[in-house]
C-alpha cells in the first residue's frame, strides 16, 4: 500500500480514506465523469481518468489522490467490462503518480465513469482562467476534433477502429507536461479544452482575465480525419450548441472556412491545455512540450480588451 494512505487502503473495508498531505501546499479539487466515448472499456476508463486529472494539471497542480465514480448496469453487462474500465482508470492514476483511494459505485442503466481528484499546488505559483495578461502568447498542447471523431466511432463508420485508436492516443494522454511547464515557468494563465470547445474555453479565459484573445484559426492543429468527417455532417449536437452559443459573442474574419470555423467549437474530451506564456518564454515552453512528446502549437495572442469589441477574435 502507498505510504501516503494512512487508512482506507485495500482490505481496510473503510468507507473513506485518510491520505497524508504535504506541508506548505494548497489543495486542488475536481470531479468529472461521463458516458463512453469509445467502445473499448479499458480505453474508455483511461480517457475518462485522463480527462478528470487534466483539471489539476491546468492549474499547475500535481494529482495526489483519486477516487472512482462509477455507474454500471450490473444486471445487463458482464462485470469484466467494469473491471476493464477500472483498470484503464487505474492506469492513468498511477502514471499521474496519484494514490488510488477507493470511490463509489451505483447501479444505473447507462455506463458512466470518472474520478474525483485531489491535487497539490504551490499556493503562490499556480495558473487559472483569470491569470492571462495582454501580450501573452497562447499555446495549445493537443489537436482538436475529438468530438467529431467520437461521433464516427459511436456510429461505427467504416474504419472506426483506427479512429478509436487515434482517440485513445490523444485523449488518453495525460496533460502532465503542460502542468510542468506552468510550474517551472511560473505561468499564471491557463485552461484545459473540454466540453465547450476551443472557442468556448478561450472566451471563458478572456472574460475571466479581462482581455481580448486573437485566435489564428489556421494555426490550430486539427486531428487527422476530423475535418473530412465534419464536412460529412458528423459535428455532434454538443458542438453545434457550442457554436450557436459562443460564436455570437466572438468576431470572425471574413472568408474563413466555415467547416474549420465549426471545428473551433467542437466539444472535446480530454483535450489539451491552452497556456498563456510571456513572449520571452514562448520558445522555451514549446521546446519543453516537444521534448515531453506533446505536439504543441502557437495559436494566438492576448491583447488589451477594447470597449464594444468581442473578447474573442478569430482570424
Amino acid at each position: 500500500m502507498d505510504d501516503r494512505v494512512l487508512a482506507g487502503g485495500p482490505g481496510d473495508n473503510e468507507d473513506a480514506a485518510i491520505v497524508s498531505f504535504p506541508a506548505g501546499k494548497a489543495l486542488v479539487q475536481t470531479v468529472d465523469f461521463f458516458t463512453p466515448t469509445v467502445n473499448d472499456p479499458f480505453k474508455f476508463g483511461r480517457i475518462a481518468a485522463a480527462n478528470a486529472l487534466s483539471d489539476v494539471y491546468a492549474m499547475g497542480g500535481e494529482p495526489w489522490s483519486a477516487m472512482n465514480i462509477v455507474c454500471f448496469p450490473a444486471k445487463k453487462l458482464p462485470m469484466e467490462i467494469l473491471t476493464e474500465i477500472l483498470r484503464g482508470g487505474m492506469d492513468a492514476v498511477l502514471e499521474a503518480g496519484a494514490v488510488p483511494s477507493g470511490g463509489h459505485s451505483v447501479e444505473d442503466d447507462e455506463i458512466k465513469y470518472g474520478l474525483a481528484v485531489s491535487g497539490v499546488v504551490d499556493p503562490g505559483r499556480f495558473a487559472s482562467n483569470r491569470g492571462a495578461e495582454p501580450g501573452d502568447e497562447l499555446i495549445l498542447t493537443k489537436g482538436i476534433g475529438t468530438g467529431v471523431l467520437a461521433t464516427a466511432v459511436k456510429g461505427e463508420m467504416p474504419g472506426f477502429e483506427a479512429v478509436e485508436d487515434l482517440l485513445f492516443r490523444v485523449c488518453g494522454r495525460l496533460n502532465k507536461a503542460g502542468g510542468t511547464v506552468i510550474r517551472e515557468l511560473g505561468l499564471t494563465g491557463a485552461t484545459d479544452i473540454t466540453g465547450f470547445g476551443l472557442g468556448g474555453h478561450l472566451l471563458e479565459l478572456a472574460q475571466a482575465s479581462g482581455i481580448r484573445i486573437e485566435l489564428r484559426m489556421d494555426a490550430v492543429p486539427v486531428l487527422e480525419g476530423a475535418m473530412e468527417m465534419a464536412s460529412m455532417g458528423m459535428l455532434p449536437a454538443g458542438s453545434i450548441c457550442n457554436r450557436n452559443h459562443y460564436l455570437p459573442h466572438a468576431e470572425a474574419a471574413d472568408g474563413l472556412d466555415p467547416i474549420r470555423l465549426d471545428m473551433m467549437f467542437d466539444a472535446q474530451t480530454s483535450g489539451g491545455l491552452v497556456l498563456a506564456v510571456k513572449p520571452d518564454l514562448l520558445d522555451r515552453a514549446l521546446d519543453m512540450l516537444e521534448r515531453a512528446g506533446d505536439p504543441s502549437a502557437h495559436i494566438g495572442t492576448a491583447h488589451v480588451r477594447e470597449d464594444g469589441r468581442p473578447q474573442l477574435s478569430i482570424v
